[in-house]
């Protein structure tokens, strides 16, 4: 082995250069600068010497070690948290010996052979010096063997010879040099960090178990219990400090293992996700992302989003499996995991009727349910979308079954409330007054059915009014493609009168013939879905929503999945207001426990597990909200530059609050088309429920007028909109509403100034007068000439200057008017190029409010 100096031993084992070469002159070694070469021989020297020196000397210096720990702490005294450093040093000597082998003593421990390095020099691991004065321990470590066991043999022999104890040898405690080696057969220092007890400590020194006074022995009894308090208790906390780290194993063995090749993980990429979410997919810093991108050609941040062709690409290129996943992926598994298998049964029919407005619609309903429902008070369920379910047995003809009815509002406002009530039923009735023919809201009826293919009857009502012409409703009908059975279509015809009840056995049978014939089945047996119809806040009892159930049953505890919502059924009430434990294929019932209110139209089902449908309601609330974002931020940017230039739009704000879901969009829906370009309408806020607070501040924040439909304010809302003297407004009918938000639009149109012609003076002759310049003579042929009125003068219908009259004169007189057929004398100011033949036009401007 090639020679070093004391500059790159000094450094191999740690030690200072000054200390080392100190050390080596100790050990009689020649040494005196950094740069002298050191041999192996120097080395097995020096090791010698310190062997010797820290171990006594003789046999027995190789057998014991001698170690010094110190240990600082920290404690809390009661002064205000104060503490204190504590320094506690303590000094343990271990000895091994070899017993003799006979009856009356234990076996003598086995040689282990300890090969440890004490001080800084052992922790530096010199295994190059241990290998040079390994062959030369071995055989020093046989001759001790032998050593140790004749004085174990003359000290027993003594011991026999002596009945009383003698007195504890005195066990030599040398200073341990931290820099020094540990000699070779010296044991190692306990496992775990806990020091060998004091008492086995020194009777390894003795060679023996010597017999003590029983004080001696009750203070090493109570040493040796602290000891073992001691050292348990630093032992669980740190058992306690790697098990809150996760770092460690038992042993105080670190257990984490370096992968001996690279990790391939499966990242599940969705379709949009951004570069920081990519990184932690993978276990990688978000840099190394970025990096790897960059150099595929794509400058990217870590908050930057990217679709997924791309992050399945980075994936790829970073040596990671890319797994595509749709974001709609876990809706698609709940959905797909319900089963709708079963034995079918026929089903109730549903029924919605529609209309224009004032045509009998819900006098007609009104008339059914009143003759058909036995007990009860009619209409538990009235909803600005009506439920009601006849029974079967009071149903002529139909043998057990029943029909249920939706009924639509007929205003034009409610235009997606009668498309959503078109598709959710299985026949539509067409109410028609006889005496009023078909209207707007009749023809779009008609197109909403057309759309749904949903087959229609014609319900040709108020045929006891004097005027009622049903030929005139099938002429007109059969223009829009609905042509009656005895002309040759295929649509029934039926005369009804909701007010004396003509016609209406006749029309429920045509119901139930056209449901025989679509042969309407369901699953009873499978989880309950169908569509929301109305919603709303009741105070009492929360979110409620009329459901309709078009296939299997809801069963009240069930987990309902609703639009953005979901939650546990807790009531079920059907259409007379009576709690039920489930309602089957084809019956409208409210439920209670939703977490929100559902739009109407949504699709409900009853899910099997809580925790995913609430997945997928958060999942579908946080698509909204992109969705809406996206629209606001899309329509900002269509209007940016079509608004440069303009002046801005006066605004109308409205803080609107209704009682139902459905009514809520349709007014909403209606405020928002009457916006022009020059007055918009604004709904800063809308919901379903009271008017609260929150809403009166809203309101004032933003300037709004506050409107409830069929709800009112509570008390803290009243108080803020008296006391800031905020306007609001009660409406319960959707077109009054309507008109008085037309005239607040009209209110804030700027007017227009519409220019009218009050008199024309036609120049006869032209005077000059000294101080006033040219005067015309003139007669007033149209209308009356006004002196305080702007003028212009006009040749040939040409009109060469606009401005004011300076002077009216009747001969000699000052006038303000002159009217028809009357000569005066015109100055006209700062002009005096008037010529006979001209005329002098006087005009007004009026202002003129506009209306919407």
């Amino acid at each position: 082995m090639s020679e070093m100096t004391v500059k790159d031993f000094a450094a191999k084992v740690g030690r200072d250069v000054p200390r080392l070469l100190e050390q080596m002159k100790e050990a009689g070694l020649a040494h005196k600068s950094e740069s002298d070469a050191v041999s192996e021989e120097d080395k097995r020297q020096l090791l010698d010497y310190l062997t010797k020196s820290h171990g006594g000397g003789g046999a027995g210096a190789r057998n014991r070690i001698t170690l010094t720990r110190k240990t600082r702490s920290r404690i809390k005294t009661g002064d205000r948290g104060k503490s204190i450093e504590v320094q506690v040093r303590k000094k343990r000597t271990y000895v091994k010996r070899e017993d003799a082998q006979d009856d009356e003593q234990p076996a003598p421990e086995e040689e282990t052979g300890p090969r440890q390095l004490v001080g800084d020099m052992a922790d530096s691991q010199q295994a190059e010096a241990e290998r040079e004065a390994e062959q030369a321990r071995a055989s020093a470590a046989e001759e001790s063997a032998r050593e140790a066991a004749a004085k174990v043999e003359a000290e027993k022999a003594q011991a026999e010879q002596a009945p009383a104890a003698p007195a504890e040898p005195e066990v030599p405690v040398p200073e341990l040099d931290s820099e020094a080696p540990a000699p070779e057969d010296a044991p190692a220092p306990p496992k775990e960090g806990r020091p060998e007890p004091r008492r086995a400590a020194v009777k390894k020194a003795s060679g023996k178990g010597g017999k003590k006074g029983r004080h001696e022995r009750e203070d090493d009894d109570r040493g040796d219990r602290e000891e073992r308090r001691r050292g348990g208790k630093k032992a669980k906390r740190a058992e306690r400090r790697g098990g809150r780290r996760g770092g460690t194993q038992g042993g105080g063995k670190h257990g984490f293992q370096k992968p001996t090749q690279p990790i391939v993980r499966e990242v599940s990429i969705p379709e949009s996700i951004s570069v920081a979410d990519l990184a932690d997919k993978m276990s990688i810093k978000a840099n190394e992302v970025i990096k790897t991108m960059f150099t595929m050609g794509a400058a990217v941040t870590i908050n930057q989003t990217i679709d997924q062709d791309t992050a399945a690409i980075v994936v790829e290129e970073m040596g990671h499996k890319p797994k595509l996943v749709k974001d709609d992926a876990l809706e698609t598994e709940v959905l797909e995991a319900i089963s709708y298998e079963g034995e079918e049964v026929t089903r109730d029919p549903v029924v919605t009727v529609m209309g224009h407005v004032d045509h009998g619609k819900t006098s007609l309903l009104d008339y059914i349910r009143k003759a058909k429902v036995a007990t009860g008070e009619a209409g538990g369920i009235t909803q600005h979308i009506g439920a009601y379910h006849v029974q079967g047995d009071q149903v002529k003809g139909n043998h057990g079954s029943g029909v249920t009815f939706l009924d639509t509002p007929g205003h034009a406002a409610f235009t997606a409330m009668r498309a959503r009530g078109a598709k959710a039923t299985d026949v539509v009735i067409l109410v028609v007054a006889a005496d009023d023919g078909v209207m707007p809201q009749t023809i779009e009826a008609v197109e909403h059915a057309k759309a749904a293919e949903v087959p229609l009857v014609v319900a040709v009502n108020k045929m006891d009014k004097p005027g009622a012409d049903p030929d005139r409703v099938k002429n007109e009908l059969s223009q829009h493609g609905v042509i009656s059975e005895e002309w040759g279509g295929d649509t029934q015809f039926v005369h009804v009168s909701a007010h004396t009840g003509e016609g209406v056995e006749e029309l429920l049978e045509a119901i139930l013939l056209v449901s025989e014939v679509l042969e309407l089945k369901a699953v009873p047996e499978a989880p309950g879905k169908g569509v929301v119809i109305e919603s709303r806040l009741d105070k009492g009892r929360g979110p409620v929503a009329t459901v309709l159930v078009q296939n299997g049953t809801l069963k009240k505890g069930d987990i309902v999945l609703a639009g953005l919502h979901y939650g546990r059924v807790r009531a079920l009430t059907n259409e007379l207001g009576k709690q039920v434990d489930e309602a089957g294929p084809g019956m409208p019932v409210e439920i209670q426990g939703l977490d929100g209110t559902p739009e109407a139209g949504d699709d409900f089902m009853a899910v099997a597990d809580e925790r995913k449908a609430r997945e997928v309601a958060n999942f579908r609330q946080g698509k909204y909200r992109e969705v809406r974002l996206a629209r606001q931020q899309k329509a900002k940017l269509e209007n940016m530059f079509s608004q440069m230039g303009q002046e801005e739009a006066a605004k109308l704000n409205i803080v609107l609050k209704a009682d139902v879901q459905g009514s809520l969009e349709a007014i909403r829906g209606a405020l928002e088309e009457l916006s022009t370009d020059e007055v918009q309408v604004s709904v800063v806020s809308s919901g379903v429920g009271g008017i609260t607070g929150t809403d009166a501040n809203l309101a004032l924040a933003s300037e709004a007028i506050v409107i409830g439909f069929n709800v009112r304010a509570d008390a803290a809302a009243r108080e803020i909109i008296e006391r800031e003297g905020l306007e609001l407004r009660y409406y319960s009918v959707i077109y009054q509403l309507i008109d008085d938000v037309k005239k607040a639009m009209s209110g804030m149109l700027e007017p227009e100034w519409k220019e009218e012609i009050v008199g024309v003076a036609e120049v006869r002759d032209v005077f000059r007068a000294p101080k006033i310049g040219a005067v015309a003579g003139c007669m007033v042929v149209e209308g009356n000439v006004y002196r305080n009125k702007k003028i212009r003068v006009l040749r040939d219908n040409v009109v060469i200057y606009e401005g004011e009259l300076e002077s009216l004169r009747r001969y000699k007189d000052d006038v303000q008017e002159v009217r028809n057929g009357m000569e005066c004398g015109i100055g006209v100011k700062n002009y005096n190029d008037v010529q006979v033949g001209d005329k002098i036009e006087v005009f007004d401007q009026v202002k003129v409010e506009r209306t919407l």
